[in-house]
């Protein structure tokens, strides 16, 4: 499969002419290539979308929903399509591409909605004046999305930035590009003018520090890992660029004795391996009160026996590959100094080499335990299939821990005692918290982490919100 570029509605070479190599982790081979674009396409890509900047933003609330909404629907017509794409660019299991599938087009779906729905407000000073706030586009945006979740991340900041009126260049993960070439060629035949989102691949020190230092692309959606959204930060702060960091997590998932211990257990195993284990809001550690600890333990034990490790494309899989080789030795790595720690491997820990598969790149569900709150395992992002789990005394103890991390992205917690759901939720130090559940996501509420975890929040108006500058007019009457 070969990857072009998408500048100014068409599809196109690298101005260099150079290309990656993109793998399919299920096998460890190469099976495509990817553009080694720079900062000449990264002008090409501004150049167009100023270009298109202004009519995009004149273009009347119903033009774009309609237009937005035709992106939806040529995702939902292609969705298998999309999904086997993803799921042998990535790793993951067919049936969780699918189901990813839906949440992209739902995200253009909902901001084209909330392209009809985005108001001005307006404030009566008594019979002195009138203030009102318009709601401008910021004009050329720029957007960079991670590779463990592509389409479902890319969309989600790609369609606020065009609702508000926006012109974006984009730039995916050189590791996942699929599923965004996909979108360049539905976005062609949805109608959307040329010039309004321009999509450049390749590498992050490339095109991504050429979006960053670019001087009139005015502000930065990034979502990835902590270290480059400091660097980010770093170079964009001194050019007075609008940010939206969303970074790592290191996400306890808390269990109280008093919780629906097997609703807990089961949810527990989807917290902490989903997509294995590379979405930033899996619970890396688990936190179970010490008079079930036990119960709680091996009855997770024997849930992860049954998940199957092994080919992306089988219905049966439930642990696909880690998304590339330099990951894959990572996440080993970190079982590894866990031992060193003096953790113990309860299940897991073992890569795997399934049935026509061998070269790929597989790690069994880890769980691990004996470690310290404050070793390197309980503090550094893994990004992996890999969990550790500590017994607490009481909720003082459970609170300290899971608030004992530069993290604050998310925290799940169980219990059925009203009051401690409550008071938790409120002394938790996370962005998000799920209370008796894990990743129940209801678009319109604000995302995003705090501490490292983050600058900024998506989703609902906070995206809109974002990718628009306010601006207060006073008439005196």
């Amino acid at each position: 499969m070969k990857i072009l570029n998408y500048i100014n509605g068409e599809l196109k070479e690298p101005a260099a002419g150079a290309y990656l190599d993109n793998y399919d982790p299920s096998i460890g081979q190469v099976y495509g290539q990817v553009p080694d674009s720079d900062s000449t396409d990264v002008a090409d890509a501004y150049k167009a979308a100023t270009a298109a900047q202004k009519g995009w933003e004149n273009t009347p609330a119903e033009e774009k929903f309609k237009v937005l909404n035709a992106i939806a629907e040529g995702i939902d017509a292609k969705r298998e399509e999309f999904a086997l794409a993803e799921s042998r660019d990535q790793g993951k299991p067919l049936w969780l591409s699918r189901n990813e599938m839906i949440r992209a087009a739902q995200n253009f779906r909902f901001y084209a909605t909330a392209a009809m729905q985005f108001a001005s407000e307006s404030h009566a000073m008594e019979n002195r004046a009138i203030n009102y706030t318009l709601r401008q586009s910021i004009g050329v945006v720029g957007c960079i999305s991670p590779w463990n979740l592509p389409l479902y991340l890319f969309s989600w900041k790609i369609a606020p930035a065009l609702a508000a009126g926006n012109a974006v260049v984009a730039k995916p993960s050189e590791f996942t590009p699929a599923t965004a070439f996909l979108l360049s060629e539905v976005c062609i035949q949805a109608g959307l003018p040329k010039g309004v989102l321009n999509i450049v691949h390749g590498l992050g020190p490339k095109v991504g520090q050429a979006m960053v230092e670019h001087p009139k692309i005015k502000a930065i959606s990034f979502t990835g890992g902590t270290v480059t959204g400091k660097y980010i930060a770093a170079t964009a702060a001194p050019m007075f660029k609008k940010l939206s960091l969303e970074l790592g997590g290191k996400n306890p998932n808390i269990i109280f004795a008093d919780a629906d211990l097997d609703k807990a257990v089961k949810t527990t195993v989807n917290t902490s391996f989903m997509n294995q284990g590379e979405i930033c809001l899996c619970g890396s550690r688990l936190l179970i009160e010490e008079s079930v600890y036990e119960e709680v333990k091996n009855a997770l034990i024997e849930e992860v026996k049954k998940l199957t490790v092994g080919d992306p494309m089988n219905d049966s899989t439930r642990i696909g590959a880690i998304v590339s080789k330099p990951h894959y030795e990572k996440v080993k790595s970190y079982i590894e100094l866990a031992q060193e720690e003096g953790g113990k491997v309860l299940i897991g820990g073992q890569t795997v080499h399934p049935e026509g598969k061998e070269n790929g790149w597989y790690i069994q569900p880890t769980i691990i335990e004996g470690l310290k709150a404050e070793c390197r395992t309980n503090q550094e992002e893994i990004f992996g299939p890999v969990i550790t789990i500590m017994p607490f005394k009481n909720e003082a103890e459970a609170l300290e821990i899971a608030n004992g991390t530069e993290y604050g992205l998310a925290a799940t917690f169980w219990t059925n005692d009203l009051k401690r759901a409550h008071r938790l939720a409120s002394e938790l130090e996370f962005g998000i918290v799920w209370v008796n559940c894990w990743l129940l996501r209801d678009l319109r509420t604000p995302f995003g982490g705090v501490k490292s975890s983050g600058v900024g929040r998506e989703g609902g108006w906070e995206a809109m919100r974002f990718f628009t500058e306010p601006k207060n007019v006073c008439i005196a009457l």
